[in-house]
């Protein structure tokens, strides 16, 4: 049995009505999806799901929703982090009563916390809820860096089970994987880093373009996964211009445009998020294109 967590996850976008308003229809669709396309598991209400513009309640909703559709299949981990200790851990405990199996929790932002803070911002949550935590760290959007000594202090806290590895730094990853215990999940938080980082010991990849191909993206997870490092290069060379055009703007700007260029959603961001740019659309729509993801949805729309 797989260990909870671990192989390929989403982060989920979210959907919003033209009117501005949570899509449930669209939210309810893209998790049936993403479980029908062989996800493990499903990573709602974080950055690539513009979790700064949501409420509580469309939170609550959310998750509710996916676990709904996962019925047990799929864990949802649900994004629960943040910079005031006291509302993570109020957060929290709201997901897990609308059906969170686990929590991902991004290093506070903006008053940046040293790493005796860190720690104890972590270790403060644990002790509050019971589910297990996943902590994510993407110094690029947050100026906080958990250190591999801090984090190997995280992972002696019983339900701190892991990392999400954002910070594009490979030596800081291979240090992480040194220091933690073997059984302490360490998942990339970067599509193109993915085969490198699983090479090293890494256990799977939270993705943004697995939104858009989910079956392909978790093939690769688990090629890495099997040592099947060939396989997963000649995959990840024809999947990395989605994953490096996915990035050409802010995420998740880009990877809903491609999304709703397939139709899954409709292209509304919440300020102060916009658009991208006419050209930076052209060039979305043109790898889409080249990998015959447009034509997929016109045959799927078909069927």
């Amino acid at each position: 049995m797989r260990t909870p967590f671990t192989g390929a996850g989403t982060a989920l976008v979210t959907p919003f009505t033209r009117s501005g308003d949570l899509d449930e229809a669209a939210v309810r669709r893209m998790g049936r999806r993403q479980i029908d396309g062989g996800i493990h598991f499903l990573a709602p209400c974080g950055t690539t799901g513009e979790s700064p513009t949501l409420t509580t309640a469309e939170r609550r909703r959310i998750v509710e929703i996916l676990a709904e559709e996962a019925g047990g299949k799929v864990p949802i981990l649900a994004g629960a982090g943040g910079y005031n200790t006291k509302e993570v851990i109020e957060l929290a405990r709201e997901l897990a009563k609308a059906g969170a199996n686990g929590f991902l929790s991004v290093t506070p932002y903006y008053n940046k916390p040293t790493q005796e803070g860190l720690y104890h911002h972590y270790k403060a949550i644990a002790s509050a809820i019971s589910l297990p935590i996943i902590l994510y760290n993407v110094p690029p959007r947050t100026n906080v860096n958990i250190e591999p000594a801090t984090l190997r202090r995280l992972s002696e806290i019983e339900n701190i089970i892991g990392v999400k590895e954002a910070s594009g730094n490979i030596a800081q990853m291979t240090q992480v994987i040194q220091q933690v215990p073997e059984d302490f999940v360490v998942l990339s938080g970067d599509d193109a880093l993915t085969l490198p980082l699983v090479a090293m010991g890494g256990r799977g990849l939270i993705s943004v373009t697995s939104n858009e191909i989910p079956t392909e993206m978790t093939r690769l997870v688990q090629l890495c996964l099997d040592g099947e490092f060939k396989t997963a290069r000649a995959l990840l060379r024809k999947l990395l211009p989605l994953i490096e055009v996915n990035f050409i703007e802010t995420n998740p700007t880009p990877v809903k445009a491609g999304m709703a260029e397939m139709g899954l959603l409709e292209p509304v961001w919440r300020l102060p998020l916009v658009p991208p740019r006419t050209e930076n659309v052209a060039k979305i729509r043109s790898v889409l294109e080249s990998l015959a993801l447009l034509e997929r949805v016109h045959v799927a729309n078909r069927t």
